[in-house]
């Protein structure tokens, strides 16, 4: 049996303790009794997907390309490949209509925002607004702009810092204004600026017990939350 560290370091796989927050906060305040069908976006290894899958879930693991060969290799580390499908979808075209009951995504946006490409961006939130069936839930977790001090290392240490559009919360809450209630929250400072997970970890409890309390929200450099179609 694995432990919970361990399973969550499957699902968030980076940035473990700044960005579990987003799904501590999924766990408390989505009524998982009522989900039946699952989407994760952009699953990249499927991490999201596991969870959903961990729950019992009907889940469709999803990225833009080579899905299956991607994901499925984490989720038969856990014997519950049977239980999810695998799809190759564009964000921006999602071929569903008023079918899942929760879509889920974690750091997507920045990447579909490439070149400045806000209407992107927006393409991504009304197709996730249709797919959801009436009371669904939009899980969401995303990179900010964050501080200057972001920005210039993003600039300088990740090769496409120069290329994703970065989003900030005045943004998030006009990408969800179809949706009938949003609760958004913010977290990490020092955290992103750790050059191993050891360090990642370590800083996060600085961000936990003082820099989220000692810097404006504009300088956090996570923003997540639960939508409501």
């Amino acid at each position: 049996m694995k432990n919970s560290s361990e399973i969550n370091k499957d699902i968030i796989q980076w940035d473990i303790k700044s960005w579990s927050k987003a799904l501590d906060f999924w766990e408390r305040n989505v009524p998982w009794k009522e989900v039946n069908k699952c989407l994760e976006l952009g699953g990249r290894e499927g991490g999201l997907s596991l969870w959903m899958a961990l729950k019992g879930k009907e889940v469709v693991c999803s990225d833009y390309e080579h899905t299956k060969e991607t994901a499925q290799k984490l989720h038969l580390k856990y014997n519950l490949e049977e239980q999810i499908q695998y799809m190759d979808i564009d964000a921006t075209n999602i071929p569903f209509e008023n079918h899942f009951d929760v879509i889920v995504f974690k750091s997507i946006i920045g990447g579909i925002g490439y070149n400045n490409n806000l209407e992107a961006q927006k393409l991504v939130f009304n197709q996730i607004y249709k797919a959801l069936k009436p009371g669904g839930r939009l899980l969401f977790a995303e990179n900010l702009v964050a501080s200057p001090f972001h920005a210039y290392f993003r600039n300088k240490f990740i090769k496409w810092g120069n290329s994703w559009r970065y989003i900030n919360k005045s943004e998030t809450v006009e990408f969800l204004k179809e949706f009938k209630g949003a609760q958004i929250k913010t977290n990490g400072f020092l955290a992103a600026f750790g050059r191993s997970e050891s360090q990642r970890a370590f800083f996060s409890y600085f961000d936990r017990y003082l820099f989220n309390w000692l810097f404006p929200e504009s300088w956090k450099y996570i923003i997540y939350g639960i939508a409501i179609k």
